[in-house]
């Protein structure tokens, strides 16, 4: 919907309050109506007709009558001529990740301020001066040339990535995930495939999401209980979109380094083609995540290596590689950090500690099916 408005005004501002007004015109009219056949069609052309009535108070409407006559672009160019709009290079990196999820994806601020694991207030205040950028530099929603895509792709990518773990482990509320996030990303992803479907980090993305969204049958049981990659039904997985995922691995590792989505997708397709959780080939996603971490030296990456290496070359040595995260400002409210090292020293008989830690990693997260998770594996230490 914004996207399809933002090409009636070429302004992101008022292209949000047309929709918002769109969506309390539906709450207003549709429980005496009725819901019409086509909701989602009823609501863009509202927020467009918003803004048209906006235009014209604005006194604006002849300045802008080229563009309302454009042709109509094609089904789904919208949402990607929003995505390149707000990765242009005149805005910092952070920020053109954060009005993709924003804008794009519907992201709540909060939501978006977790990913990137800072306060709300600091993403709050990021995403309104990017806005202001944009409207202030007149960017234009335009598909950018062919010559300009590469620079604007891996924020792209960035923000499809988010959105997806977003939706694979909601930051809160009574559920492990929001199936609708991930396959909202999951569509981006295809788009951005169909678009560009030589570039090998846009495949390892598509492969990356694939080979995660195939378990989402299995992540949880009947009650609701957060299943561990071991104990999940590996015959319920989607095969169909994990071969497809090995498809799409084998062109992103082609032709040079591979980059970090391709990298990240070798991971996920070898835990996904594992027969059994005993036969995972951890030396190799080992390996594969050194070359990661070397592409991109992040600490959630280095976190999720000590996993690895704990499978490897033991719990004691993966610990230690986890001192450095301790200290690292970042980390200080990422759940995954204690959870990771209470498992850690459980392993090892440091159990006093490993339920500190599951207390911690308890305390940080929001999600309740995690939180009960956390709760079971302290009880098994009492």
């Amino acid at each position: 919907m914004l996207a399809a408005t933002v090409r009636v005004t070429r302004d992101l501002d008022l292209a949000e309050e047309c929709v918002q007004d769109a969506y309390l015109a539906a709450l207003r009219d549709w429980p005496h109506r009725g819901v019409p056949e086509r909701p989602g069609a009823w609501l863009v052309t509202a927020a467009r007709h918003n803004a048209l009535d906006a235009l014209r108070r604005a006194a604006t409407l002849r300045a802008k009558l080229h563009l309302l006559v454009e042709p109509e672009s094609a089904e789904g160019d919208d949402p990607l001529r929003l995505i390149f709009l707000c990765c242009h290079p005149a805005l910092s990196p952070d920020a053109q990740v954060a009005l993709v999820l924003r804008l794009v994806c519907g992201v709540p601020t909060g939501d978006i301020a977790k990913a990137f694991l800072v306060g709300e207030a600091t993403m709050a205040a990021r995403v309104t001066r990017a806005k202001k950028k944009i409207t202030a530099a007149r960017i234009p929603f335009r598909m950018p040339p062919a010559g300009e895509l590469p620079g604007r792709l891996d924020a792209a990518l960035t923000a499809v990535h988010l959105l997806f773990t977003t939706g694979h482990v909601a930051p809160d509320g009574p559920v492990l995930a929001r199936d609708d996030l991930a396959g909202r990303a999951l569509d981006l992803a295809r788009l951005l495939h169909r678009l560009l479907p030589r570039e090998r980090e846009v495949r390892g993305l598509l492969a990356l999401l694939l080979a995660n969204h195939a378990r989402r049958a299995t992540r949880t049981g009947p009650d609701g209980r957060l299943l561990r990659l071991s104990e999940q039904d590996r015959s319920a997985w989607d095969r169909r979109a994990i071969a497809e995922a090995d498809t799409l691995v084998v062109g992103a590792l082609r032709g040079g380094r591979p980059g970090r989505f391709a990298l990240q997708a070798a991971i996920a397709t070898l835990h996904a083609s594992a027969p059994a959780w005993a036969d995972t080939d951890w030396p190799q996603i080992l390996v594969l995540y050194d070359a990661l971490l070397d592409a991109w030296p992040s600490p959630v990456v280095a976190l999720n290596r000590a996993v690895a290496l704990a499978e490897v070359r033991g719990p004691r040595e993966a610990l230690a590689e986890l001192e450095p995260l301790r200290r690292d400002e970042r980390m200080l409210r990422y759940h995954y950090l204690p959870a990771v090292r209470a498992d850690l020293l459980r392993r090892v008989g440091r159990d006093a500690e490993a339920a500190g830690e599951y207390r911690r990693a308890r305390d940080l997260t929001a999600n309740a099916a995690e939180q009960a998770f956390l709760n079971a594996r302290l009880s098994e230490l009492d």
